[in-house]
This record gives C-alpha cells, sequence and structure tokens, in this order.
C-alpha cells in the first residue's frame, strides 16, 4: 500500500482542493482526483453510500444527482460530516446530510430538475473508510424534465467533461449489468476521453439481477471488452431493501456472500464486493498521485511564487497595530494622489485600451464638445439676414437710411455672444463629470478599507461641487468681458471700409469655384441604416465629408465610391435609438422634400458612440449643415415673412454688417475656445490635483477617528485568510511532497491489453462493431443453454489476460439490436 509519505497524500490533496475551492480557484491546479461516471440509476450513489456505510446521498426517480458532489472520505476514530459551505459545523446525522445536499442543490439549481457545475465539497471522516477523494457526477440522461432545458444532454456531458478531460483524472465507469456493456454510457465517455484506458476502472453493479441463467463472468475476467486497469463487480441494495431501511453493514455481508455462494463469481470473491473496490481505488489513487507528483510540484511551485509577494504582507499582520494603519493610510492617499494626475496628464502603465478616460476625454470635451456646442448655436443664412435686416429698419425709423448703421451691427453680435454663455456652462458641467468619474476610477484600489474609499470619494467629490460655483461664475466673467466692449479696431477684425471688399471677392470665389472649400473636413466609419434587409441591410461605410459634398466608399483605400451626395440644401436631424439595436443614429434631409439618396427622403447614419455621432454633427456644421429648427422656431420666423422684401440699398447693409458679424464672431469663437478650456483646467483641474496633494490627508484626520476609518472590509479578511491558508497549503504540500521516498512500494500498471474497442471511432450504420454488438454468451454452470446477460463495471489491479480478447458471438434466443443485421 506504500510507506506513511504516501499514506499522506490523498488529505494532502483534500486540503489542497478545499483552499482551492475556498478562493474561488478550484480548476487552476489539476488535482488527482477520481471521478465517478454513469448513466441515471446506474448505481453510482449506492456505490459511495457503501463506501461510508451510511444513507446519505439523495434518491429518486430521474436524475437525482444534479451537481457535483466532491467527496472526501477521510480515516479518523470519530464518525461525522462537513460541508465546505457549512465551516465549523459537523454533521452527525446522516439524515442532515443528505437534507442539506438536497437544499444546497435546490439553491443553486431550482427545486425543479435544473442542473449546475458548481460543485459541493463534502468531507466525511470515520474509521470505517479508506482515504479517498471522489467525484459524484450527474447521470447522463437523454429526454428533458421539469425545468430542464431542451439540450439536457450535451449541458451534462459537458459538464462531466470539466472533469474526466484533466490527466490527473482516473474515471471510474460505473455500468449495470443487466444492460447491454457495449452500450454503456459510462464506458462510452471513458473511450472518448482515455482511448488508451490508462485512467478508467471499470465497476458492474446490478449483479444479482441479471437474467436467469446468465452472468458477467467474462467481463470481471477481464476478457469481454478489457480494460487495463479491469473490471471490479458489486452487489448494491435493492430499491425495497433501501425502502426497508436495510442496514449498509448487513448488505455488504450479503453482497460477501453472495460472490463466495455464486459459481460463476466464487473463484473471484476476493477481488469483488465494495471492501475490495475500496481498498482498490485508495491503492490506485494513491498510486496515482505518486505519477503525477512532478508535475503536481511543479503546478505548486509555480501556484506558491505567484502568491509569495502577497502573503508576505500579511505573515506578521496585526488588524489593530496603529503603526499599520497610519502607514497604510498615507500609502493610500499617495497612491492615489499618483493615480489621479497620471489619468489626468496620461501615462505609459495601466492604459484604458477600450474607452476615452480622464484627460483623454476632458481633451475631448475641450477640443470637440465645446466647439460642437458653440458651433450649434449658428443660426442659418436666411435667419440672420432677416435678424440684420430688421435690426437695421427699426434702428432707422421712420427714416430711410443712407449710411450702414453701427448700432445693428453691435446688436447682432452682442446677442450672439450672449448665447455662448450656456455651451461654456455645459462644458463645465461635462468636465466636473468627468473628474467624478475619474475620482471614482482612483478609488477601485481602496476597496480593502471601505470606509476610507467612501470618505476619500465624499471629500473630493465635496470639493469639486464647491469650485463649481467658482469656476462658473469666472466663465460668465469671460463672457460679459466680452460684451462689456465691442473691439472694432481688433487686428483680425476687417472693419466697416473693408466689408463691402470681401462681399465682392466672396461672389468672385464662388463664380471661380474655390479650392479651399473643398477640403476635407473629416473622414471616418459610419453605418447606413435606413438600408431595407432585401437590398442588403445597414452597412459599414468610408465616408469623406467636404465643404460641398458628403461620399462613402467601400473601404478606407478610398478606391471604390459608391455615391456622392451634395450637402447643399441639407439639413441634419437627431433619429430615436430602436430598442433592437445599440447604436446612435442621425439623419440628413433635403429642405426641398426632395430624395436624397436613390428612393430615400433620407439618409440615416449610425455610430456606436453618442460622442462618435456628435464629433460628425460639428464636422458637418462646419459644412454648413445645420440641426433641423423646431417647430415653433419656424413657425415664429416665418410668422411676418411678408415684411423682408429688401430694396438693393437695403440689401447691401445687410451684406455689409452680415460681413462684420461673421469676422467679429469668428473672433470671439476662437478666444472663448481658447480661454474657457483654460479657465476650468486653472480653477477646476489643477485646483483639485493641489487639493489632493496638498489638504486631502489632513481633511481625512480631521472627518473622524482614523482607526474606523482604516477598518477592513470583511472580504479582505476573508481574502487573506485564504491566501494565507492557501500558501500553508501549498508549503506543506511540496513539504510531503518532498519528503516522498521514490522507492515508495507500489502496484504497478498491469499489462497492456486488447482494447481496441476504445479505439474504434465509428463505423458505417449497419455494421457491427465491438461497441455496437450485443453482449455475448456468459460461461454458467452446466445445464441447459441460457442466454448470456451483460454488465459493464470495473476491475482495478487484475491482472488481465494478455492474449487476445475472444471473438464476440450473437446472443441465443434473443433478438439482435436494431440496425444490427441478423
Amino acid at each position: 500500500m506504500g510507506n506513511r509519505g504516501m499514506e499522506d497524500l490523498i488529505p494532502l490533496v483534500n486540503q489542497l482542493q478545499d483552499a482551492f475551492s475556498s478562493i474561488g480557484q478550484n480548476s487552476s491546479l489539476d488535482l488527482p482526483q477520481i471521478a465517478v461516471v454513469g448513466g441515471q440509476s446506474a448505481g453510482k450513489s449506492s456505490v459511495l453510500e457503501n463506501f461510508v456505510g451510511k444513507d446519505f446521498l439523495p434518491r429518486g426517480s430521474g436524475i437525482v444527482t444534479r451537481r457535483p458532489l466532491v467527496l472526501q472520505l477521510i480515516n479518523c476514530p470519530t464518525e461525522y460530516a462537513e460541508f465546505l459551505h457549512c465551516k465549523g459545523k459537523k454533521f452527525i446525522d446522516f439524515d442532515e446530510v443528505r437534507q442539506e445536499i438536497e437544499a444546497e442543490t435546490d439553491r443553486v439549481t431550482g427545486a425543479n430538475k435544473g442542473i449546475s457545475p458548481v460543485p459541493i465539497n463534502l468531507r466525511v471522516y470515520s474509521p470505517h473508510v479508506l482515504n479517498l477523494t471522489l467525484v459524484d457526477l450527474p447521470g447522463m440522461t437523454k429526454v428533458p424534465v421539469g425545468d430542464q432545458p431542451a439540450d439536457i444532454e450535451q449541458q451534462i456531458k459537458e459538464m462531466l467533461m470539466q472533469f474526466v478531460t484533466k490527466d490527473n483524472c482516473l474515471i471510474l465507469a460505473v455500468s449495470p449489468a443487466n444492460s447491454d456493456l457495449a452500450n454503456s454510457d459510462a464506458l462510452k465517455i471513458a473511450k472518448e476521453v482515455d482511448p488508451q484506458g490508462l485512467r478508467t476502472i471499470g465497476v458492474i453493479t446490478k449483479l444479482d439481477l441479471m437474467d436467469e441463467g446468465t452472468d458477467a463472468r467474462d467481463i470481471l475476467e477481464n476478457k469481454l471488452l478489457p480494460l487495463r486497469r479491469g473490471y471490479i463487480g458489486v452487489v448494491n441494495r435493492s430499491q425495497k431493501d433501501i425502502d426497508g431501511k436495510k442496514d449498509i453493514t448487513a448488505a455488504l455481508q450479503a453482497e460477501r456472500k453472495f460472490f463466495l455462494s455464486h459459481p460463476s463469481y466464487r473463484h473471484l470473491a476476493d477481488r469483488m464486493g465494495t471492501a475490495h473496490l475500496q481498498k482498490v481505488l485508495n491503492q490506485q489513487l494513491t498510486n496515482h498521485i505518486r505519477e503525477t507528483l512532478p508535475g503536481l510540484r511543479s503546478k505548486l511551485q509555480s501556484q506558491l511564487l505567484a502568491i509569495e509577494k502577497e502573503v508576505e504582507e500579511y505573515k506578521n499582520f496585526r488588524p489593530d497595530d496603529p503603526g499599520r494603519k497610519t502607514k497604510a493610510l498615507l500609502q493610500m492617499v499617495q497612491q492615489f494622489a499618483v493615480d489621479f494626475e497620471k489619468r489626468i496628464e496620461g501615462s505609459g502603465d495601466q492604459v484604458d485600451t477600450y474607452e476615452l478616460s480622464g484627460g483623454a476625454k476632458i481633451n475631448r470635451i475641450f477640443h470637440e464638445r465645446f466647439p460642437f456646442e458653440i458651433v450649434k448655436l449658428e443660426s442659418d443664412e436666411k435667419t440672420l439676414r432677416k435678424e440684420i435686416s430688421y435690426a437695421i429698419k427699426n434702428i432707422h425709423g421712420i427714416r430711410t437710411g443712407l449710411f450702414t448703421p453701427d448700432m445693428a451691427f453691435e446688436t447682432i453680435v452682442k446677442r450672439l455672444i450672449a448665447q455662448i454663455k450656456e455651451p461654456c456652462q455645459k462644458c463645465v458641467d461635462m468636465v466636473i463629470g468627468e473628474l467624478v468619474n475619474t475620482v471614482r476610477q482612483c478609488t477601485q484600489k481602496l476597496a480593502q478599507y471601505p470606509m476610507l474609499r467612501e470618505e476619500m470619494e465624499r471629500i473630493v467629490t465635496q470639493h469639486i461641487r464647491d469650485r463649481e460655483s467658482r469656476t462658473k461664475d469666472q466663465v460668465m466673467l469671460l463672457i460679459d468681458i466680452e460684451l462689456s466692449y465691442i473691439n472694432t479696431n481688433h487686428d483680425d477684425f476687417i472693419g466697416f471700409a473693408n466689408a463691402q471688399q470681401k462681399s465682392n471677392q466672396m461672389s468672385k470665389k464662388k463664380a471661380a469655384g474655390n479650392q479651399d472649400e473643398i477640403m476635407v473636413i473629416r473622414k471616418g466609419w459610419l453605418t447606413i441604416n435606413n438600408i431595407g434587409i432585401m437590398k442588403g441591410g445597414a452597412k459599414d461605410y468610408w465616408f469623406v465629408l467636404t465643404a460641398e459634398t458628403l461620399s462613402w466608399y467601400k473601404d478606407d483605400e478610398e478606391k471604390e465610391k459608391k455615391y456622392m451626395l451634395p450637402v447643399d440644401n441639407l439639413k441634419l436631424k437627431d433619429i430615436e435609438k430602436s430598442f433592437m439595436s445599440s447604436k446612435h443614429i442621425f439623419a440628413l434631409f433635403s429642405t426641398e422634400h426632395r430624395n436624397v439618396y436613390k428612393d430615400y427622403r433620407q439618409l440615416e447614419l449610425a455610430s456606436d458612440s453618442q460622442e462618435e455621432v456628435d464629433s460628425w454633427k460639428a464636422s458637418f456644421l462646419r459644412a454648413g449643415v445645420y440641426p433641423e429648427r423646431s417647430v415653433s422656431e419656424v413657425e415664429e420666423s416665418s410668422g411676418d415673412g411678408q415684411i423682408h422684401s429688401m430694396d438693393p440699398q437695403l440689401e447691401r447693409q445687410v451684406e455689409i454688417v452680415r460681413n462684420l458679424v461673421d469676422s467679429y464672431l469668428s473672433i470671439i469663437h476662437r478666444t472663448v475656445r481658447d480661454l474657457i478650456p483654460k479657465a476650468i483646467m486653472h480653477l477646476m483641474v489643477n485646483n483639485t490635483k493641489e487639493f489632493i496633494h496638498a489638504d486631502l490627508l489632513a481633511q481625512l484626520y480631521s472627518c473622524g477617528d482614523q482607526n474606523s476609518l482604516m477598518e477592513e472590509s470583511q472580504e479582505q479578511a476573508t481574502h487573506r485568510d485564504e491566501m494565507l491558508k492557501m500558501y500553508h497549503a501549498l508549503r506543506e504540500g511540496l513539504g510531503i511532497i518532498g519528503d516522498i521516498s521514490t522507492s515508495t512500494i507500489t502496484t504497478t500498471m498491469p499489462p497492456p491489453v486488447d482494447d481496441s474497442w476504445l479505439q474504434v471511432t465509428g463505423m458505417p450504420s449497419g455494421r457491427r462493431s465491438p461497441m455496437s454488438s450485443p453482449t455475448p454468451q456468459r460461461r454458467a454452470p452446466p445445464g441447459p443453454p441460457r442466454p448470456g446477460g451483460r454488465a459493464a463495471p470495473s476491475r482495478p489491479a487484475v491482472s488481465p489476460d494478455p492474449g487476445p480478447a475472444p471473438s464476440v458471438p450473437s446472443r441465443p434466443n434473443r433478438a439482435p439490436p436494431p440496425g444490427v443485421p441478423r
């Protein structure tokens, strides 16, 4: 059975399994274990109960095991059970164990036959068991019942594969003797994942329920469908015995009597039965662990190396040490300040590749969103000229003016400058929102100190809110300063003398074709959203926008042009996002009520983000494509449209004022787009950085008790305990592995057998293969011929017959299965 070091291995693996399960990393280390697989009602749970000698597993019809049960059997003088999810609670009554398994199963899967791959970990201590670790898996089924999904068969198979595909997992293939072994679900799974049969142990159940005159001797002797590790036969309690509360000890005695008295099995009696199966599994699992020691040692070492640095901080950890709390507080504040500055100023480490954030987002607000909000204020040409003409007429009053009045220019300019206040305030709000979001992202590292995180977020956010009013007042002051004095002597202002000259030059440029206007404004990908499914559906194209046209191409190489659309007389409007789509949409339409694109009245363009849509809208504004005005604005502007009939002199005056307004507003826009971001940076962003560096720590000290502030979260304390537990388990595991003698006494792997039946991957329908052939006639005591029974279980470490497997004759007196020719 091996030396003392080997005997310690199974408890060690159990300890590692618990340590990894408790921190959610059970699958990160491929620990040696035995997975119990088989069809429904094959007797898997009965075999496990026989090992323990107690009734503790749920029973019933259909699928009963609906979650993997990791059963750890530990030899111990006292008898009790423990669940990993009920730490510290000992179960003496095994009826309570069954109830807890049922309750824990229903908690995750529901009470109506649902399944889940999340395992239940149960540890049973008893003087009647040998050290073993087994995983009881749900039985394979074909037809869904209750709440089970239609693909229940595939789901169960995928769950089984999570366990049996691992190289360190032995497969205990349980098959009933009273059904055809060649059709055993367990052996089919074994054949798929272990074609060499190196990890498969066969178990044959229900030997006492075979047809009269049949037996499973050839299988148990490993002559029919042989496995390298062989088969072991067991006899479980019948349903009548279970309902009658037949004692398992008595059942084991009856099992022993059955093998000793049955003429076909008496010569195998010492190698059959539950007790022998448990002994063999203990031996084979121990040997299997020994074989996997080199790989296991390597994995343990790599796991230990990965957590060693973190655990080093926990070794001498004292939760109530004031020095530790003070040091941690200083470190957290310094780290927060560094992280905040990196997110604002930019950094090469920890770069977010999925979205803009921090300083990059603020930069986009300053240079795309803010200019877009300003340009969006611009009236269309027709409306602006009408307002200028009203201003000129109202200033002249009853008289007919001979000269262009200064007051018309100043009135229009001041009204347009005053409109800029709203975009400036909106820009401040957007920057504040991004600063608050940045603070929240930076405090994520403080999750282990929830009180500190909450207080730090509150203090910094409150400071940002306090600066909001001052920043907005300063921004409004900048606009009021621009309104206080219209500087017509500005170097970039064209002046009254040049206004008419510019008007003439513009006319000439339009006649000759201005090359500057056809300069590309923007390029990028957009989706044409309103193409019907019959015509190909929504598609992505590469768009190129100039001052005169909007063109789109098949791709960004711009070789295959799909269409070119003039932007004259176009406007844009927002489209509500469809519940079927996650894209943000806007549309172009014609003010002359004509089709924009082929037979479409409007061209719907879509992008994945609202920011991208806003950026495109700003570009369209530069090309002279303005947003659609509301109905009230349209009615207001057209209410007295008959007034707007100008004589040539008034038309000339309007043109002059229009050029002056355009010149002065361009100066204001340049100034505002330059000064407002600077003011926000100085008063808001830089000030917040200085506050975090200089005043945050003092504010934290003044806000309350430092001990409560630095109190750890329960999750962090649990994580630290589990990391230490895993660290010590890994160290202990490596220590035990290092002490194991390489000359450990162990049973060698049986020699190879003819396992060609395992390696058959498929045959044409209508032809017989070993996996589809009927079970042959069994040997029996002298007497009349009798039809052969069948069976499909496991016997480890039985020396198999090295000769070729016998041929498989057809079973007499019984029709072959469907699809097999007579």
